[in-house]
């Protein structure tokens, strides 16, 4: 299925693993993958100007549907000209539709074939989350990539409940399809299924045929051990439609990052780096840095030495320890561009490796390193 506006072109494929380097064309600029996607989860990456992200390489960044509803309300960005002119961000912007959000708030939730009642963990108001709702506020919203409304569930979920999720996820899938624009639009449906793989074939078979340009993978990284996580992926990859973006939903970490690559996934997001980053952590070849740690008192060496991040250039560990130790908000910022950069960087890398045949010892070497 082609669609007007969007379209995925695979310039190369790594003959021993999954990995793809690609170009995803969309109205707002080329996306060229693999890529990490920085979370703007209220309409800023938290700490971080639009100008920082673009310097250090950001080609499309995420808001959610859910929070931008309770506040500042969907209405109001809408009058604001959408949320590129409200938060002066002139990239691709995908949404989430909040579905992870409201499966979050379980016991506040109440979940039908109509949508979500759920209370909002604001106010206590309580709202229901339709799937034509999802999509009229992400409309509102003017967002690249839209986000179907889905049911996600827990690791260690049973196959019942597995099975009832993916029941519900295909019947607001076609919802939000009816209910979807298009246009300038695109939406991505997305597969659940949780660790039960013929649900996850099933998924796949109910999802390629709404997905114009672009597929999600959601309801893994939600506990289970990383090695299921590979697995899934593993199975996932050559039933899932080749010729366009692969989306794995909310996998962050630098290991996970690599091995979602290498086997087929296109485009990752996480808030892992800016939540470690206000605990005083960094991401490095080695592994994470505690820098608030006084192993990094006098430490007066740039947080990694080859890394061309804002942060690197000009600070060191010694003074972004002080900072974070001082409460000083700085700080978490520095190490926020650290870690957006580093994951960023690594996709770049990865891009770069695929490109020139060399993307299996890439992953060996760096995961040889990476100390988890």
């Amino acid at each position: 299925m082609q669609d007007k506006y969007f379209s995925y072109e695979i310039i190369k494929e790594c003959s021993k693993t999954g990995a793809r380097a690609g170009v995803f064309h969309t109205p707002r600029g080329d996306i060229k993958t693999p890529v990490f996607m920085p979370v703007g989860t209220q309409g800023t990456v938290k700490g971080l100007r639009p100008e920082d992200l673009n310097d250090m390489g950001a080609q499309i960044i995420l808001s959610n549907t859910y929070h931008l509803f309770l506040r500042p309300g969907h209405d109001i960005v809408e009058k604001a000209g959408g949320l590129h002119k409200f938060m002066k961000w002139e990239k691709p912007i995908l949404t989430d539709s909040g579905g992870f959000q409201v499966f979050s708030l379980s016991d506040l939730r109440k979940v039908s074939e109509k949508g979500v009642e759920f209370k909002s963990h604001l106010s206590g108001e309580r709202f229901m989350m339709t799937p034509e709702l999802c999509m009229e506020i992400q409309h509102s919203l003017d967002s690249d990539i839209n986000m179907a409304l889905d049911q996600c569930t827990e690791a260690g979920a049973t196959y019942a409940e597995a099975e009832s999720a993916s029941r519900l996820t295909k019947i607001w899938l076609e919802k939000c399809y009816n209910a979807h624009k298009g246009g300038e639009h695109i939406l991505f449906p997305i597969v659940q299924g949780n660790m039960y793989k013929d649900l996850r074939a099933k998924c796949v078979e109910y999802c390629t045929p709404y997905a114009r340009c672009g597929i999600a993978i959601g309801g893994l990284s939600v506990g289970e051990e990383k090695s299921v996580m590979y697995d899934m992926l593993d199975f996932l990859n050559p039933i899932l439609p080749h010729d366009m973006p692969r989306y794995l939903m909310g996998v962050g970490s630098p290991d996970c990052l690599i091995e979602g690559f290498a086997r087929g996934i296109d485009m990752m997001d996480c808030v892992l780096p800016t939540r470690i980053a206000r605990n005083g952590t960094a991401f490095s070849k080695n592994g994470k840095m505690v820098i608030k740690n006084s192993t990094f008192k006098e430490d007066f060496r740039p947080i990694e030495e080859d890394c061309d991040c804002y942060a690197c250039k000009h600070f060191s560990r010694a003074y972004i320890r002080h900072l974070i130790n001082a409460d000083e908000m700085l700080g978490a910022e520095l190490l926020s561009i650290h870690n957006l950069r580093f994951l960023i960087r690594l996709a770049e890398k990865s891009r770069e490796a695929i490109l020139g045949d060399y993307f299996p010892e890439f992953k060996a070497e760096f995961l040889s390193k990476y100390k988890i």
